[in-house]
């Protein structure tokens, strides 16, 4: 029964049925084949609980702020400053594109809102500096996966609320991940405009540099705005991401003035579809996930290997990282964070590892599977901005997979990358 469930998943899938659909005919499958001894009501007391969390009010407010940011005038500015300070090193425009992600990550919070944001502009820059369709496409994919480590995240919101860990813990946990990742990316870089022979720009002068940094300065006060006040004990997660709303509409409503007001209809009309998409998954995906436990489906899939791993902190870690791996190859990350977290936290408990360390690594794997085949969301989204074919898409991804999964295992074998901002909160 469980391998026919598998593959009805797999087959609705492949048939581009959206993913709340197979996680739906999941739940019911189970309900009506006697794998469970619960009822539709049951389902829909899960479904409610599972988006009944005060917490997940951020989620919206951050995508809405998230979309007034990218209607207006902030990436233009984060490029600027970005490309000032790297233009005259090989590899310079790269590098900026890489380093603007993450910036617009630490502004926006979404990979998405990123890919449109940071591709658009960076595209046909790279193009004519002589890098392949393919290298450009797969470096903003992937760059812009970096804004789900710096904060603030809706991987790390999802994450903690499930695990029931400090969702200002967690955005503290993601900067130095994400800064090492923003490294590895350049040091990538420039060693392919080594080989490839492509010659630097001219230097900026400190003038430049200084205009462009005094344009910057406002936006670069979300991160500060976010993450200072929920650790500081100013508000709460939920408190920032309004905050976050009213800083992004006096920047670019009264300050920039490229957002007007008429343009808050359409952009709020987009955060609310977009609003819906997330909390249908959650819901389904609660009631999936409560399934499968009734169903003793976890027990009977990860139950030997977790026996076999004890209290290996190691190991756990290892298949910690391959189980959402390989989830978030097929699956919308938020769906595979609320299906799996639940069925490993006995075996963090069990081995006495930081949830907040193994957020990071879940959440770093969330990052990976939003550019690896076959089912990525940025791939699709990309697809869809810059109008490339699939193929176009990931022939480039696997040299910056393999940076992401090379960050895993230093995480993994030095976990106080993730840990050293929050210890140093907490003294």
């Amino acid at each position: 029964m469980l391998a026919l469930l598998g593959i009805i998943m797999l087959v609705l899938l492949l048939l581009g049925f959206p993913m709340m659909v197979p996680l739906a005919v999941g739940t019911f499958y189970m309900m009506f084949t006697d794998m469970t001894f619960f009822g539709p009501d049951q389902a829909v007391s899960w479904m409610i609980n599972g988006v009944g969390s005060w917490v997940l009010a951020a989620v919206p407010m951050f995508i809405f702020a998230a979309d007034i940011l990218t209607k207006g005038h902030t990436a233009n500015r984060l490029l600027d400053v970005v490309d000032a300070f790297t233009r005259h090193i090989r590899g310079g425009l790269p590098i900026t594109t890489a380093a603007s992600c993450a910036l617009f990550g630490a502004v926006s919070g979404s990979t998405q809102a990123t890919v449109v944001a940071m591709g658009g502009p960076m595209r046909p820059r790279l193009l004519a500096k002589g890098y392949s369709d393919s290298f450009t496409l797969a470096l903003i994919i992937n760059a812009s996966d970096i804004a789900l480590l710096i904060p603030p995240s809706i991987g790390f919101i999802i994450y903690g609320v499930v695990m029931k860990t400090s969702i200002g813990d967690l955005f503290l946990a993601g900067v130095l991940p994400g800064l090492m990742i923003l490294g590895l990316f350049a040091i990538y870089c420039y060693l392919d405009a080594r080989i490839k022979g492509i010659e630097p720009e001219p230097r900026a002068t400190w003038a430049e540099r200084w205009t462009t940094i005094r344009k910057v300065a406002l936006p670069m006060g979300f991160p500060i705005i976010v993450v200072g006040g929920i650790y500081g004990g100013f508000f709460s997660a939920v408190e920032a991401s309004a905050v976050a709303v009213a800083y992004a509409l006096i920047l670019e409503v009264i300050i920039y003035r490229q957002v007007s007001i008429r343009d808050l209809g359409s952009l709020a009309m987009s955060t609310g579809l977009i609003t819906a998409v997330v909390f249908i998954l959650v819901a389904i995906g609660a009631a999936f996930s409560q399934t499968l436990g009734t169903a003793g489906v976890p027990e009977q899939i990860l139950g030997p290997m977790i026996d076999g791993i004890g209290d290996n902190q190691t190991l756990a870690l290892m298949l910690i990282a391959a189980a959402f791996f390989i989830g978030c190859m097929f699956v919308d990350p938020i769906v595979v964070i609320l299906i799996l977290v639940p069925i490993f936290k006995p075996l963090v408990v069990a081995t006495g590892l930081d949830p907040v360390h193994v957020g990071v690594i879940v959440t770093l794997q969330a990052a990976i599977g939003s550019a690896t085949p076959p089912f990525g969301c940025d791939i699709f989204t990309a697809i869809a901005v810059f109008r490339r074919p699939y193929m176009d898409v990931i022939r480039g991804t696997p040299p910056f997979i393999a940076i992401m999964v090379l960050a895993t295992f230093l995480l993994i074998f030095f976990p106080q990358i993730s840990l050293l901002l929050p210890s140093l909160g907490g003294s």
